[in-house]
């Protein structure tokens, strides 16, 4: 079809997770001989000096002349328990590193994978509490593309979960850059925790020995947030298209149904017509950029929080009501709402008809587009609540005539 080639954006949220060849064609050498710069939310780490390394007690379990010894004693890498949906929690301190002088980051690497080896058989989660990494103790980014080669697919196989605890602009950055060799599968295990009450949705963190220069961090960062003043609305810009609801573009354009990024961005999709001029931009894929970020940032999601928990609970209604349950919910939407999703999901589903040629099964579009339709209210989505909602969006896409009949 005319879209295959412009569905290329979506397809790379799906590679598989051989990255050696990925790894080697990524050009890091400009920086492998620097150190990190320090990190650019002055508020995390305050100083070097504040962040320095907790004094703890020795490891009872090691003896001292045991080959990770040294590593072990500092307690970077502990093992907490399990977390509340049964799986072994390994947690990783970025404070309680040492300078970097003072520390063999390829005997860390070992250490870790030493005792990773002992539970990688079994569904397991990792913990990173990144406050604490300063300019001291970064380790460089030549060892980070080590640590992401050495981590193959036995270790990523069974991973459930990376939370990584109070994230910064400079992790975050560090993620967009592993992006081309990290694939969407390992990606989306990637959780964002700003804060330990968020944390305790998954695990309980009575259960780690959280170092105490992290917790005085999250309640100074807690305290913030309740002094802080009430956020200002701004009025949006009279041709804005992007971040705001779905009955203020109507509003502002009554004769218009479909948003008019939204049915630009489909009908070159479509057709490869300038309906808008992304050649402007060198860039084929823009169009499937700009939808799924059109989808993304609307103020509330396209499936409405108010279908949230049945389409969360949606695999215990029985195959053969399936159809019907969902006619029912998606009638229940709001008028715009309906008709947007009618026309996406038309579209989608016509996408998947010519799945032989562009590999967008309704299986992969789900993958990509399911976080786009649905998200929680007020907190992350957990980790129990993604595929019951791809599940439900690709019967959306393999059942579109049926649910969105023809007028």
């Amino acid at each position: 079809m005319a879209a295959t080639d412009l569905l290329v954006d979506l397809q790379d949220d799906l590679v598989s997770d051989d990255t050696s060849n990925a790894l080697g064609q990524l050009k890091l050498s400009p920086l492998d001989e620097k150190t990190w710069p320090a990190d650019s939310d002055g508020d995390l780490t305050k100083s070097d000096k504040e962040c320095s390394p907790e004094i703890v007690d020795p490891p009872s379990d090691l003896k001292w002349d045991d080959p990770y010894y040294d590593i072990a004693r500092c307690q970077i890498v502990e093992v907490a328990g399990d977390d509340n949906f049964g799986r072994k929690v390994i947690v990783f301190n970025a404070c309680r590193m040492p300078p970097s002088h003072q520390l063999d980051h390829t005997k860390l690497l070992q250490y870790l994978k030493h005792t990773l080896d002992k539970y990688v058989e079994s569904d397991y989660s990792v913990v990173y509490f990144h406050y604490g990494l300063t300019s001291q103790n970064k380790p460089s980014f030549a060892w980070l593309r080590l640590a992401y080669r050495e981590f193959d697919r036995k270790y990523k196989k069974n991973i459930k979960a990376l939370y990584i605890v109070h994230p910064t602009r400079f992790i975050k950055t560090l993620l967009v850059v592993f992006k081309p060799i990290i694939s969407m599968k390992f990606g989306r295990k990637i959780l964002y925790v700003n804060h330990l009450g968020e944390l305790e949705q998954y695990l309980k963190c009575e259960r780690m020995v959280i170092p105490l220069c992290v917790k005085r961090f999250d309640d100074s960062i807690q305290a913030a947030q309740k002094s802080m003043p009430a956020p200002v609305h701004l009025k949006p810009m009279p041709h804005q298209q992007f971040g705001i609801s779905l009955l203020m573009l109507q509003e502002k354009d009554p004769d218009r149904t479909i948003p008019l990024v939204m049915e630009q961005s489909v009908t070159y999709l479509k057709k490869h017509g300038v309906a808008v001029d992304f050649g402007i931009y060198n860039d084929v894929h823009l169009a499937a950029v700009m939808l799924k970020t059109f989808l993304r940032e609307l103020p509330t999601p396209l499936l409405t929080y108010n279908l949230y928990n049945q389409v969360v609970s949606f695999g215990k209604v029985a195959e053969h009501k399936q159809i019907d349950t969902i006619v029912e919910m998606i009638q229940s939407l709001p008028k715009n709402n309906y008709t947007v999703l009618n026309y996406l999901v038309e579209f989608l589903g016509m996408v998947a008809d010519y799945s032989e040629l562009n590999k967008m099964t309704p299986s992969n579009l789900a993958l990509v587009f399911g976080p786009t339709l649905m998200w929680a209210k007020d907190t992350a989505i957990s980790l129990n609540a993604i595929n019951p909602i791809n599940s439900f969006v690709q019967l959306l896409f393999e059942n579109y005539t049926e649910i969105f009949p023809a007028k």
